[in-house]
């Protein structure tokens, strides 16, 4: 017979009772209304009580946006246990990105309606959402924008930026989630 190893045991008790920190608050994002792919208007409030991941892209994107909503797949494949889990790509393009566009590209990503909204709107209103909402880029015509995911709790607070490509960003946006989920409400 084994002595019992009472030192070992202890760590293990402490460590199942560690807590990870919490995530950091790094800003709110303002209610808002946009449209979605379907045509139908969107407002921001249907996502309290949620955990979101956004992002921006625009669908003519010969660079990283096919990349990023394939990741945008991945995360919703991922969470696909957690119904609680919403998933809102935001376009740069509107004047190209009708809502009928984005149902397409929607299609294109296997876009689960339920849980991932394609978004588009006045340019003005994507820009004000884009710069001083996510603080993450301008929605000035150009197409230039940033390629980090937005992790956002589910008091519209911002909870972590992803960058797309950075090595080991998809489990640690998914731990995140995760850790997310585990907060009271």
């Amino acid at each position: 017979m084994k002595p019992f190893d009472w030192p070992a045991c202890a760590l293990l008790l402490l460590s199942s009772c560690v807590r990870p920190a919490p995530l950091a608050v790094l800003g709110q994002v303002p209610e808002f209304q946009l449209t979605s792919q379907t045509g139908q208007p969107f407002d921001g409030k249907t996502l309290d009580g949620h955990i979101w991941v956004a992002d921006f892209i625009y669908t003519t994107c010969t660079g990283p946006c096919p990349l990023m909503s394939a990741h945008m797949r991945q995360v919703q494949n991922s969470t696909a246990e957690m119904p609680d889990v919403r998933l809102v790509s935001i376009t740069v393009d509107p004047t190209h990105d009708t809502p009928a566009v984005l149902a397409e590209y929607a299609k294109h990503f296997k876009q689960d309606p339920a849980r991932w909204f394609f978004l588009t709107g006045d340019q003005a209103r994507l820009n004000d959402l884009g710069v001083n909402g996510f603080k993450l880029n301008s929605v000035d015509g150009s197409l230039t924008h940033s390629t980090r995911f937005v992790l956002v709790d589910r008091r519209r607070r911002i909870r972590g930026y992803y960058i797309a490509g950075e090595d080991g960003f998809m489990p640690k946006l998914l731990h995140d989630i995760r850790q997310l989920e585990r907060e009271p409400s």
